[in-house]
């Protein structure tokens, strides 16, 4: 096998366009550090709980990939919603909040509720109606969330069921 000497700029990402269209982006040529105490809050929400961005085109200039924490009060559920055609994986740091949704792969659709705790991971595949609920009368349910667009996609629904194509 033959040694390839590494040059700088070279190699593992590609050169970026010396110029942009739009607002100015943050760098991505570097390290992005985002102090937990330097979320941003100004992001899409569903009543009943609180989202905060660490990772965003806003942020740090991602450009396929949304990052951040979501937290839901004691006694509190959100509003039913689905994120678009964003995967979202969720994994549970602190409480024990339950995810629900319908599934109606059955003779009907049943209500499924998936009771998480501190290290549990959740999938939520695109367009799936859900909502998260913290039955904890004491303490919030705290998750992180990453997700596979730019921005956090949050589409409010007025129930917990699948809309007709088109209708959202």
């Amino acid at each position: 096998m033959t040694e390839h000497p590494t040059i700088a700029g070279e190699g593992f990402h590609p050169h970026l366009p010396a110029g942009q269209d739009g607002p100015p982006r943050p760098s991505l040529n570097r390290l992005h550090h985002i102090r937990a105490d330097g979320l941003d809050g100004d992001t899409a929400q569903t009543g009943g709980m609180r989202r905060f961005a660490a990772i965003s085109g806003r942020t740090v200039g991602s450009e396929r990939l949304w990052m951040g924490q979501t937290h839901v009060a004691p006694a509190t559920s959100s509003s039913d919603h689905h994120h678009g055609e964003s995967e979202t994986a969720i994994y549970v740091v602190s409480g024990r909040p339950e995810f629900v949704f319908l599934d109606d792969s059955g003779e009907g659709p049943r209500e499924v509720r998936l009771v998480a705790g501190p290290g549990d991971y959740i999938f939520v595949p695109p367009y799936v109606p859900h909502r998260e609920e913290n039955p904890d009368p004491a303490d919030e349910a705290v998750v992180v969330i990453a997700r596979s667009t730019q921005e956090a996609v949050v589409v409010n629904l007025p129930a917990l069921y699948a809309l007709p194509a088109g209708t959202d």
